[in-house]
Order: C-alpha cells, then structure tokens, then sequence
C-alpha cells in the first residue's frame, strides 16, 4: 500500500517576543486545499512556528507521507 502524499504549508509570527502570536497551516492533496491557523494572547514566536507544524500533522486522518515547507530554521534545524 503506497501513502498519499501531502504538500503542508507552515508559518507562525509573533508580535513582540513574547508577545501576541498567531500560527498557520495548509494542507494540499490531490488540488484539494485546507487551510487552519489559530492564535495566542501570549506567546513567543518560535513556538508559533512549531504550532503550525504540530497542527498541520495532526490534522491528518491516516498515515501518509508528508513534504513539510517552512521558513522557521528553528523548526528545520530540530531534524537535523
């Protein structure tokens, strides 16, 4: 059985750091688009950025293989 292949999008910003955040993930397969964020009072922007990520994953229904892009070298450098 071959896993589907998923396109997921990432970003999270803060204003402040610490400070007002927002994150934002979309999910693409098949041309099919799906798109979540969300938002934090108080919170810093590195975890904002692994949020997205998080959120992303957990959004899928069953295994699959996943081409994660984001601009976090944070995020990035954490599987290396």
């Amino acid at each position: 059985m071959s896993l589907k292949e998923i396109t997921l999008y990432t970003d999270g910003a803060c204003s402040g750091n610490p400070g007002a955040g927002g994150w934002g993930a979309v999910l693409i397969y098949n041309g099919a688009q799906k798109e979540l964020s969300g938002y934090e009072a108080q919170t810093t922007n590195n975890r904002m950025e692994l949020t997205a990520a998080i959120r992303g994953l957990e959004a899928l229904k069953e295994p699959c293989r996943v081409k994660l892009y984001t601009d976090s070298q944070y995020l990035v450098n954490a599987f290396q």
